[in-house]
């Protein structure tokens, strides 16, 4: 089965990674984070921005990017201010593959070193030229859920889980 991967290069606030990490569980996610972090995973404003959810998700702690690309193997797709391509234009369908979703750090994305040898895997959601980019939690959560419905949201609940299905009509 597939296996949706979100990556954040050298991220610098806690909450947007404490978001994150709320997103990565719901949708079943594996987190990767590449050192330094601007923050500690130990303060509580990761906690109380994953909401209770942290002790839930699956996240590795890479020293730098060259760790993790020796640790990994899949599919890798970037999203900068430089990219070409939308988000959506990609294919991540194929179950039998891992996709891995790298999003750089707040003040100054994803080093171009780094995005060179992948131009052609190079993304930018589309937007007005008012903004410059999205904020990181809020375009992780577009890009997990449009890998998501392209995988037709496997082993994902349509209805919250705990609630029958006609909870709103018994009530």
């Amino acid at each position: 089965m597939a296996k949706n991967n979100i990556v954040l290069y050298e991220p610098e606030i806690p909450q947007n990674t404490g978001n994150i990490m709320r997103t990565c569980v719901a949708a079943n996610a594996k987190l990767h984070l590449i050192k330094p972090l601007g923050f500690s995973l130990e303060e509580k404003y990761i906690k109380r921005c994953g909401a209770g959810y942290i002790d839930k998700c699956d996240y590795t702690l890479y020293e730098n990017i060259d760790d993790f690309f020796e640790k990994n193997d899949g599919e890798f797709y970037f999203l900068t201010r430089y990219g070409h391509k939308p988000h959506s234009s990609f294919d991540y369908s194929d179950k039998n593959k891992n996709y891995y979703f790298v999003f750089g750090k707040e003040s100054s994305g994803i080093p171009l070193e780094i995005l060179k040898p992948y131009l052609d895997k190079c993304m930018r959601m589309p937007m007005s030229d008012k903004v410059r980019a999205l904020n990181v939690s809020n375009a992780v959560a577009i890009m997990t859920y449009e890998a998501l419905r392209q995988q037709n949201y496997p082993d994902l609940f349509f209805d919250e889980p705990h609630k029958d299905k006609d909870f709103i009509e018994k009530n």
